[in-house]
Formats: structure tokens, C-alpha cells, sequence
């Protein structure tokens, strides 16, 4: 099983946010040092507590601070984008990494952004995201002149190609045909995840679903794998977690219901996002429970795997019996302030050390 990082990131909007930038920046570069295989990092415009506004960007400073750990957006929100620019930029990036890239697409997740880009009708959205994926796979499979006419996008260059000294021509990305994809789900049954399956792309499933969800993610992902007449292996599936690992069970349950704690920050706050788009039942064990019943506690005891490395190389395992076989575990990436910096090093050292040869060996 892969081992990899998924961070939003979120952090307290009153932390500086340089601070929280060198945070980040060395938690990957830490996890390259353990062995973690990937990282990938999200896109939020409108929201001071999610501070990265472009993962492309933040992951480039990473390219000459890490030596093998393969960095991935998650997501580039492309309803939010100019698909040119995307094809461009992503192209760059992966000739930069010389190939160290994962492309993770989405449609966005975050309310303020939709608003933002003037994107908050879902049908608009995704059917951005669909015109903008495929407008972006055929720049880096053709050359000019270029032409796009589609529902929502209509440009191209024509008129002003130079072949001779290349003008008007656009860079094809370093791996071929195209870095690998991976798409993003967190709704129940999500159909994205049968699509990407289909299409020979990597699904991910996101930190905070619920169990549950992610079981139905397993069911998606065998739809997909039947109408395309693939073995359903799980290897290409990711699934995020949020993890704590100490040495003891009893250290382990200490730090995670901590209320000074990352989990219960992280936790608190996106339920409280989730719940203010009435979408709490992406994060709820029980989605017949009423909203006003759930604590921070119950997400914590229900979402986050804790214990010593045993048990969690247990949890884990039982998981997957529950759940379904992923190929891939995304360790979540928790705010560092104070005590809990430490504590986070910790965790991503004992799981790399400890729980994966465990679980390889299970």
C-alpha cells in the first residue's frame, strides 16, 4: 500500500501565513525523508483559514527541497480556471519535477470560491469541469492552430501562428501522454469516482467522509472497474485519513481528544463549514442523526484513526476489510500550532516506521 500526505491545509486564520507556509513546507519535506510516495495539496481562494491559493505554485518551491516524493494538486479546481492557462502551467510544473507530478482535478469545494468564479450552480460547474478537462487533454495531444468552441468556453489561436520560431505553439507536459490524473470525491455514491475509474484516472476519497461514505466510494469504484472489465484491485484508489499514532493507546487517545488538538480544530471547523451548505452528511457516521446530536467528539471517534502503531496498523487493516481494498492511505495534515507540531511529526514518523511494515505484512 502507498503512504502518502493530503493537506488542504487549514490552519488558524490568526496564525501569519508565512508562518503556516514553512509549516507546510517542512512537513513534506519530512515526509519525503520518511518514504511517503506522494503529497498533494488543495486549492482555496476565498478563505484565510485554507491559505494556499495555488498548490501549483507553493508546490513548485518543494521541487528542489525533496528528492523523490511525487507532488500532486488536490485540487486544481477548474471551473474556477481558464483551461489554457491550467494546460500551460501544469505542463511547466511537470517539466520542472522532470515528471514528479500528479494532476488532481475537482470541481471545487469551497462555497465563497464558487461565488467567487461565479460557479455556485452545480450543473454549471461540472459541466465546466468536463469541457475544461477534455479542452486540456487536447492541447497537450495536438498542435495549434487551436480551436475550442464549447458551452461555457470559446477561444483558441489561429491567426497569429509563426511555426517556424514556434508561435502560438503550447508545451506539452514532460510525462506522456499527460501526468497522471487523479479526481476527488466526497459525497456518498459519488459518481466521480465511477467516472474516473472508466476514464483510467486515480480516484481519492477525502479525509472527513464518514466510514460509510467511503464504503459507497468502494461500490463506485467497482461500478467503474465492471463497465470498463477491469480487475477491481483498488491499487489506483486513495483514500485520506486523519491519523494520530503514539507510542501507547492511552497517548494516542489523549492527543486526539484534546480540544487544543489539530483533529479537534480541523474537525470542528469543517463541520462547521459543512453544515452551513447543509452537507453534514458527508461527515456523520449515521446520516439519519440529527446535526444538533453531533459533537466534535463523535467526528473525532468516528473519523480520525488513533491508537499506538498496532492498533492503528489494525484499525486500518479492518478498514479496508469494512470499507474496501485502497491501494493508497493520505495521511491528513493538521495545523501545527504549539504542542501539536511535534505531536504531528510524531505521528507521520511512527506511521512511515512502524505501521506501514506492519500492514505491508499483513
Amino acid at each position: 500500500m502507498k503512504l502518502g500526505l493530503f493537506g488542504m491545509p487549514l490552519h488558524p486564520s490568526s496564525r501569519p501565513v508565512s508562518e503556516v507556509y514553512d509549516e507546510d513546507q517542512g512537513r513534506i519535506i519530512l515526509a519525503d525523508q520518511l518514504g511517503f510516495e506522494e503529497v498533494f495539496i488543495g486549492e482555496h481562494v476565498s478563505c484565510t483559514t485554507e491559505p494556499i491559493a495555488s498548490p501549483l505554485m507553493f508546490l513548485a518551491s518543494l521541487i528542489n527541497q525533496t528528492k523523490n516524493i511525487k507532488l500532486g494538486t488536490g485540487v486544481v479546481a477548474l471551473p474556477n480556471h481558464h483551461p489554457a492557462l491550467v494546460a500551460a502551467e501544469v505542463a511547466q510544473f511537470d517539466h520542472m519535477a522532470k515528471g514528479r507530478f500528479q494532476f488532481g482535478i475537482g470541481p471545487g469545494g469551497l462555497a465563497s470560491d464558487m461565488e467567487l468564479f461565479d460557479v455556485l450552480d452545480g450543473a454549471v460547474r461540472n459541466e465546466k469541469m468536463e469541457e475544461s478537462i477534455e479542452i486540456i487533454l487536447d492541447i497537450w495531444q495536438t498542435n495549434p492552430p487551436y480551436k475550442y468552441n464549447t458551452k461555457h468556453y470559446s477561444f483558441g489561436v489561429e491567426q497569429t501562428i509563426i511555426p517556424e520560431i514556434s508561435v502560438g505553439t503550447m508545451h506539452k507536459p514532460f510525462q506522456q501522454p499527460h501526468p497522471p490524473i487523479f479526481s476527488t470525491a466526497m459525497s456518498p455514491f459519488s459518481s466521480s469516482i465511477t467516472k474516473a475509474v472508466q476514464r483510467g484516472w486515480s480516484p481519492m476519497t477525502a479525509n472527513f467522509c464518514g466510514e460509510n461514505v467511503v464504503a459507497s466510494h468502494w461500490q463506485k469504484y467497482l461500478e467503474g472497474c465492471d463497465a470498463v472489465g477491469k480487475e477491481p484491485t483498488g491499487e489506483e484508489w486513495r483514500v485520506a485519513r486523519n491519523v494520530v499514532v503514539r507510542p501507547t493507546d492511552a497517548e494516542a487517545e489523549e492527543a486526539v481528544f484534546d480540544p487544543n488538538g489539530g483533529n479537534f480544530f480541523y474537525l470542528e471547523y469543517l463541520w462547521k463549514v459543512l453544515k452551513a451548505a447543509n452537507y453534514t452528511a458527508v461527515m456523520k457516521s449515521d446520516p439519519s442523526m440529527s446535526d444538533d446530536d453531533v459533537t466534535v467528539e463523535d467526528l473525532v471517534r468516528d473519523i480520525v484513526i488513533y491508537g499506538s502503531p498496532n492498533t492503528v496498523a489494525e484499525k486500518i487493516a479492518a478498514m479496508r476489510e469494512r470499507s474496501g481494498k485502497f491501494g493508497g492511505l493520505l495521511m491528513a495534515m493538521m495545523d501545527g500550532s504549539g504542542a501539536n507540531e511535534a505531536g504531528e511529526r510524531q505521528s507521520m514518523t511512527l506511521l512511515a516506521n512502524e505501521v506501514m511494515p506492519k500492514l505491508r505484512g499483513m
